[in-house]
């Protein structure tokens, strides 16, 4: 075989093998950031430790009434009671086997037409965080960006809120309107979260923060500002976000992995 020959059959078998192994468009069955969350061990490892951790840090963070998971530490104690506020998808709730199925591309009312049709699933280690938070005398408030929206035939104004309440049921947790709180419930309520962990500030003093997302911590990481932010956000503004908070990971926030989709990928 001359040394062309030996170089164009290389080329095949390599385009053949990257056909093979590389994910398809479209196709979130190839998609390795999913089945890494939908069949690793290591998925489950990473999150019941995250919340093992959490949990350990609670009770000092509940205790240090000049501590607060918004500000950092205060000069004065806070006399509000404890809370803290967590995510839903992908930090309470997986829908893992809502990424592998939907069809591309993304709808809101496709996400809570599967949640209203399917059992739902917990992320390991969040129901036991919830019961023992709630025995430590904290309030758990859940900040979804979960849209609320119209539904012909459906008179409520935010028919979405309960599907987010039936599904922290079907894990394990009960809450209500008052501790659920999703976007565009409120006119000010946009997908710029700050909003909603001002309006529970108002009332709590935030001793942790639990989410998948930077914007489930800090405001302005999205490309396309919303509410009081102004500017598109970038990887470097993002990054420089991360450096300025790093004296909250590990103290008082709390992040979970998702590879799967999230404020991240409109940047990119």
């Amino acid at each position: 075989m001359t040394s062309l020959n030996s170089a164009v059959l290389l080329t095949i078998v390599l385009s053949l093998s990257a056909c093979a192994t590389s994910p398809r468009e479209n196709d979130p069955s190839q998609d390795l950031g999913i089945l890494w969350v939908k069949h690793s061990a290591e998925y489950k490892a990473v999150t019941a430790q995250t919340y093992r951790l959490a949990l350990k840090d609670l009770q000092r963070l509940k205790r240090d009434a000049f501590w607060n998971a918004l500000t950092g530490p205060t000069s004065r104690p806070s006399p509000l009671p404890p809370a803290v506020i967590l995510d839903i998808d992908e930090t309470v709730v997986s829908n893992v086997d809502f990424q592998l199925t939907f069809e591309r591309p993304f709808a809101n009312h496709k996400l809570d037409e599967w949640s209203s049709n399917y059992q739902s699933l917990a992320i390991p280690g969040v129901v036991s965080f919830v019961d023992i938070a709630r025995s430590m005398g904290v309030t758990i408030f859940f900040v979804t960006n979960r849209p609320c929206e119209r539904i012909e035939g459906n008179e409520h104004p935010c028919p979405q809120e309960k599907t987010t309440i039936d599904d922290l049921a079907e894990i394990g947790i009960s809450a209500d309107s008052d501790h659920v709180m999703l976007s565009g419930e409120q006119p000010d309520w946009g997908r710029e979260k700050q909003v909603r962990r001002e309006y529970i500030a108002k009332t709590h003093r935030i001793v942790m923060l639990i989410g998948d997302d930077l914007s489930d911590f800090v405001p302005c990481v999205r490309k396309k500002p919303a509410g009081a932010c102004t500017i598109p956000a970038t990887e470097e503004s993002r990054i420089k976000a991360l450096e300025k908070t790093r004296e909250f990971w590990g103290n008082g926030w709390y992040i979970l992995p998702n590879p799967m989709h999230g404020s991240w990928t409109s940047v990119r």
